[in-house]
């Protein structure tokens, strides 16, 4: 048995010792709220809430952001395509939010992401277009990136040099933000943590408690070692996305509104199969595809299609990346090919369902209603919105709280690792020569940690702040901060959320599977056979993620992907 070591107490940690004084606290306190769902909903609401000086628990089934708030396209965007839709109250708040993290929130997080607009029609395009990015730039977040800017198809071919010519006549390249999101939200639930919520994953609702005709709290289970216990609340949230209608009958209340899952698939190119200074934004049939750049690599996609399966392992399927690879080859000089291809991944938007057929024209809106006295429901919503969405879940649920509920404060509260994030930056090369790492190293880390960096690096010895075998954009010291202070209870939760080892490597994290998982032993207490169980258990997974990815249709990848074991053995699917 590995000797499990224990670290000094630091602010908003998710460790092994608090995991263990979270499940005591749930069992004997009264909250005034609980929430459901350890996505960016429901860790923003959980923030919302204890800044407004509530007593908060928040419960996630899995890890935090291990659904939808992991498997976005990882813009902070206005959503430019919602212009043509005339959805100006949504852009305009999305940009006011995108605007807020760049500068005051979360800078050590959130960055400006350039893109090329190309144009392909003569004459009316380029003012049609000029028009909506001229709103864009002026609706919100105007100071916080660069204005539009019109280019000649020579301009545009020299900032996107694998552009086929015949591709566009013109361009015009304007900017947005993008961020982690499974950092990001990981991030919010720590300061949630922070400033006093219990944050516990792996903790899934099994019933709802009653008094009366009011709900009154929640039955979890720890999926595990499968004990159980009930939290007692004034007001329950149901921020658990596509899961909400399954949550809404386990609570036997009616739902107010249904939740639709709509598959978004993305695949993950080297940086160098795309010559180009910037991202690209193409329109499809359907909707537009987004070419962003990320570190070494471009994510390409994304898909928009009804999915009625598996709700927490969805499947890209064989027909999803040709899609993205057929729109896309259209107007690259060199095409892409699935040899290209080091990494793929699938997930879900929650939205609300409407008339319309076609998932693409679902309202991106969110809806948030008090379903039942004691029990809010919010979903729907855009992942750059999640902090209004908070406040709106935790406004709802007001009228089921004791006393006077303070307003939203979340706009003035940075996310930790936010506050001398700046200086920090400016002191990056006498940082490195401090800890004998490269200065591109350590800007690397302060977009990971902001000021955290300190914490993660401080206690590291030599070895630990060498590369990780076979994922060398990572050092070893990550994946035990990662266990020891970012609640990363399994290897795939370092794996694919506190890293991103699994689509940022041809091999998905298999090679560095086993020195990861002796990493995570020593904070966790592993013996042997637990490490390797849990190499087990992910290169499962991988295989069977690749194997469905080779499958024609939705049906058949979902039976392939759904056959791998879970990390979390005492976890119920579905709960109703």
């Amino acid at each position: 048995m590995v000797t499990r070591k224990q670290y000094p107490a630091t602010a908003g940690r998710l460790g092994p010792l608090e995991r263990a004084e979270s499940w005591d606290r749930l069992g004997s306190e009264t909250f005034d709220l609980v929430i459901i769902g350890g996505g960016v909903v429901g860790v923003g609401s959980a923030l919302d809430a204890a800044t407004r000086g509530l007593r908060v628990a928040l419960v996630e089934a899995r890890d935090l952001a291990s659904g939808t708030s992991s498997r976005s396209s990882k813009l902070f965007h206005g959503g430019l395509r919602y212009l043509e839709q005339l959805e100006f109250g949504l852009v305009r708040e999305a940009l006011r939010e995108r605007e807020l993290m760049l500068t005051r929130l979360a800078p050590h997080l959130v960055k400006p992401v350039p893109f090329l607009y190309p144009l392909t029609r003569r004459g009316w395009e380029r003012p049609y277009t000029a028009a909506g990015l001229l709103m864009y730039d002026t609706m919100g977040g105007a100071r916080s990136v660069p204005g539009q800017k019109h280019l000649t198809r020579a301009g545009a071919l020299r900032l996107v040099p694998a552009l086929k010519p015949s591709a566009l006549i013109g361009g015009i390249r304007y900017y947005d933000a993008q961020a982690d999101d499974a950092r990001h939200t990981m991030m919010v639930g720590r300061t949630a943590a922070h400033y006093g919520a219990v944050v516990r994953t792996s903790t899934q609702v099994v019933g709802f408690l009653r008094e009366a005709d009011r709900v009154s709290g929640v039955r979890v289970r720890d999926v595990e070692d499968g004990r159980e216990t009930s939290v007692r609340a004034h007001a329950v949230i149901n921020a658990t996305g596509v899961w909400t209608d399954e949550l809404q009958r386990l609570s036997g209340s009616r739902g107010r509104f249904r939740v639709r899952a709509s598959k978004g698939v993305h695949i993950v190119v080297p940086r160098d199969r795309i010559v180009s200074e910037s991202g690209l934004i193409l329109r499809t049939e359907k909707s537009v595809l987004f070419v962003i750049p990320w570190r070494n690599h471009w994510i390409v996609g994304t898909t928009d299609t009804d999915w009625n399966l598996d709700l927490a392992h969805p499947a890209a399927t064989r027909s999803d990346i040709d899609y993205i690879l057929e729109h896309v080859n259209a107007v690259l000089a060199t095409p892409l090919t699935h040899d290209d291809i080091e990494g793929v991944y699938a997930g879900l938007r929650p939205l609300l369902a409407g008339e319309s057929e076609s998932t693409s024209k679902l309202s991106r809106e969110h809806a948030v209603a008090r379903v039942a006295p004691g029990l809010v429901a919010i979903a729907g919503g855009k992942y750059t919105t999640y902090r209004v969405m908070g406040a709106d879940a935790v406004d709802a649920a007001s009228v089921d709280l004791p006393g006077r509920l303070q307003p939203s404060i979340t706009d003035k509260v940075p996310l930790i690792g936010a506050d001398g994030y700046h200086a920090l930056v400016n002191q990056a090369d006498q940082l490195a020569a401090r800890y004998g790492l490269h200065p591109y190293r350590v800007r690397h880390l302060l977009d990971r940690y902001g000021s955290l960096v300190h914490e993660v690096l401080g206690s590291a010895d030599a070895e630990l702040l060498k590369p990780v075998p076979g994922a060398p954009d990572y050092l070893q010291v990550e994946v035990v901060y990662a266990a020891s202070h970012e609640g990363a209870l399994h290897l795939e939760d370092v794996l694919t959320r506190r890293t991103r080892i699994s689509i940022e490597y041809p091999h998905r994290g298999v090679e560095c599977a086993l020195p990861v998982a002796r990493l995570m032993a020593g904070v966790h207490g592993w013996d042997d056979a637990m490490v390797a169980h849990e190499v087990s258990v992910y290169t499962a997974r991988v295989d069977a993620e690749r194997a469905s990815q080779a499958e024609p249709d939705d049906q058949a990848a979902d039976a392939v992907r759904s056959s791998a074991p879970e990390a979390r053995p005492e976890i119920i699917e579905p709960v109703s």
